[in-house]
C-alpha cells in the first residue's frame, strides 16, 4: 500500500485509540496530521469532526479518521462538511464496502465498540481498498448533487 496523507482527530473518549492508530500509521510510512484532541480532558466531538472533514475536503490530505465513544457523533458532524463522505465502520467488511462502493473519504470509529486490534484491521482494510467506480460512481455523483442542492428536496 502506498503511503497516504491522513488527518486524524478524536474527542476525549477516542483519544487513546487515536494515539494507537496514529503510531501504527506513522510506523507504516503514512504522513499523519493530528488535529487533536490531545488528552483525555473532556472536549466536544463536533470540533474535531469538522477539523478532520475540512482538512480532507480542502485536499490537504488523502483521507481522514475521526474517533469518539460511539463513532456516531463524529459521523454526523463530519458529514456536514461539504465534500465529505464519512462512514462509521465496526468491522473490516464495512470498511471495504465504504471505500469500494461509497468512496468514503473519512473513516469514523467508536472506541467503545472495537478493540485496538479490530481498529487496526478496519483502518488497514479501508486504506488498501480502492473505489470501484462503475455503477457506484453514478450513486456517489447523486450524493454530490444532493449536497450541491443543500440537501434532499
Amino acid at each position: 500500500m502506498k503511503p497516504r496523507k491522513i488527518a486524524i482527530g478524536a474527542d476525549h473518549k477516542g483519544f487513546k485509540l487515536k494515539e494507537e492508530i496514529k503510531k501504527k500509521l506513522s510506523s507504516e510510512g503514512h504522513e499523519v496530521t493530528d488535529l487533536g484532541g490531545f488528552s483525555e480532558d473532556s472536549v466536544d466531538y463536533p470540533e474535531f469532526a469538522c477539523k478532520v472533514g475540512k482538512t480532507v475536503a480542502d485536499g490537504k490530505v488523502d483521507f481522514g479518521i475521526a474517533i469518539c465513544w460511539s463513532g456516531t457523533g463524529m459521523t454526523i458532524a463530519a458529514n456536514k462538511v461539504h465534500g465529505v463522505r464519512a462512514a462509521l465502520c465496526t468491522n473490516a467488511d464495512m470498511a471495504r464496502l465504504a471505500r469500494e462502493h461509497n468512496n468514503a473519504n473519512v473513516l469514523t470509529l467508536g472506541s467503545r465498540y472495537i478493540t485496538p486490534e479490530v481498529a487496526e484491521l478496519i483502518v488497514q482494510t479501508w486504506l488498501s481498498t480502492e473505489f470501484a467506480g462503475g455503477r457506484h460512481e453514478r450513486r456517489v455523483e447523486k450524493i454530490r448533487q444532493i449536497e450541491e442542492k443543500g440537501g434532499c428536496q
